[in-house]
């Protein structure tokens, strides 16, 4: 069934990967079909998550799987992870778009790249938008099923000229 899905999904990526200059040095080349497969569970996990929040973003991870948060402590384990992530929906929705990603040789691990955002209100019920670069192992456990072994999260950097750039004299 997933490889009858793979021009499917090969279709909905390219446009992702025809915005990033062909200079780039993210161009990536045409995708196997371990890392399309790959990609479809991230895209899955993020819908998933946007429907159920933290207790769905959670049910993703392996049980021993580590969350390293852009400014946050590491959490290590399913268990804390979910405890970490209890958020509702309603309140916080968090939403992802899987940009590249690659697949070990031995089939069984790999990763997945992209960007993220997240929404919020503040306390004033003003819009609160976060955004960032994340990337998730994937790890095939024994009853077939993959699992998130890491997610990982940086904010997005600077807009060009924000930060370092210095002014000539």
């Amino acid at each position: 069934m997933l490889f009858s899905t793979l021009p499917v999904l090969q279709a909905q990526l390219d446009p992702l990967h025809r915005s990033v200059p062909s200079s780039s040095p993210l161009t990536q080349p045409t995708l196997s079909p371990g890392v399309l497969r790959l990609m479809q569970l991230d895209a899955d996990f993020s819908r998933a998550t946007v429907a159920g929040g933290g207790k769905a973003f959670a049910s993703w991870f392996a049980d021993n799987g580590l969350a390293l948060n852009n400014g946050k402590q590491p959490v290590l384990g399913k268990a804390r992870i979910a405890a970490d992530a209890a958020w509702d929906p309603a309140q916080y929705q968090l939403q992802w778009q899987p940009i590249g990603g690659d697949m070990g040789p031995s089939g069984d691990m790999g990763y997945t790249w992209g960007h993220y955002d997240g929404h919020s209100k503040d306390r004033n019920g003003n819009d609160v938008v976060t955004g960032g670069r994340y990337i998730t192992v994937w790890k095939r456990m024994p009853d077939g099923a993959w699992k998130v072994a890491l997610d990982a999260s940086a904010d997005e950097p600077p807009a060009a000229g924000d930060c370092c750039a210095l002014k000539k004299p």
